[in-house]
């Protein structure tokens, strides 16, 4: 089955350029998780908690009743004096929640990874230890893209950085995903790293490192997802 996410991943960079600096892109792709989960169909708990609205995604990912970080996706119990709502394209519904069953972090490193990635492992556990502070049983899954173009540029206003040789993503991506499996993979229930190539250059391309892995390796994630959810939600 085609899968959302993947697809959702992929026409971010493919076409045209990708900025960094935008805070929807995380949120978007945590949403299409969701709407994965539901297609699978394996488990008649969480389908008929979508069906009927019983539960839904939380697009501004706050608790109603705490103050905690943002994560990038949330979905929980809808509050009976607020219904969750249908909107165009989703099949899981929106709305506030009174807790989080599900929490996603989404992060994308296209460049300059070893530069950034002590902040990314710290934010990826600061917000596991949010999602279960709110929930302790609440499945957490953390889901990173890590470049690996042999050039990128990245764009910064008007002004253009191009990334290659020794520090193009290519260079550092190994690094990378070694220093997130140390320091972020243990805080979360599923952990996956999408392995991808992208230049950022016109005409914009962008290729899968391993199309058939990367599906299989979520696909399997979505299963386990769905099991655990039976489990601890039932």
């Amino acid at each position: 089955m085609p899968f959302k996410l993947l697809d959702g991943f992929r026409q971010i960079f493919q076409g045209q350029a990708y900025r960094h600096r935008s805070s929807t892109q995380g949120d978007r792709l945590a949403r299409l998780v969701y709407e994965d989960l539901y297609s699978l169909d394996r488990s008649p708990i969480l389908k008929r908690r979508i069906d009927s609205l019983e539960c839904v995604v939380n697009v501004t990912n706050r608790v109603t009743g705490f103050k905690v970080r943002r994560g990038d996706g949330s979905f929980g119990e809808s509050l009976p004096t607020v219904p969750g709502t249908k909107e165009p394209g989703f099949v899981v519904g929106v709305g506030p929640t009174a807790n989080v069953q599900i929490g996603i972090e989404v992060k994308i490193i296209a460049t300059a990874m070893i530069k950034q990635i002590d902040r990314v492992i710290n934010d990826l556990t600061n917000q596991a230890v949010q999602f279960k502070n709110r929930n302790a049983s609440a499945i957490t899954i953390a889901i990173v893209g890590v470049n690996h173009a042999s050039q990128y540029c990245s764009y910064e206003g008007e002004r253009i950085f191009v990334a290659e040789g020794v520090r193009s993503p290519a260079a550092e991506a190994p690094k990378a995903i070694e220093r997130l499996d140390a320091g972020a993979r243990h805080h979360y229930d599923e952990f996956i790293t999408l392995s991808f190539s992208a230049t950022n250059s016109a005409p914009f391309p962008f290729s899968w490192n391993d199309f058939g892995s990367t599906e299989n390796l979520y696909a399997a994630l979505l299963v386990r997802t769905l099991r655990l959810y039976e489990t601890r939600f039932p």
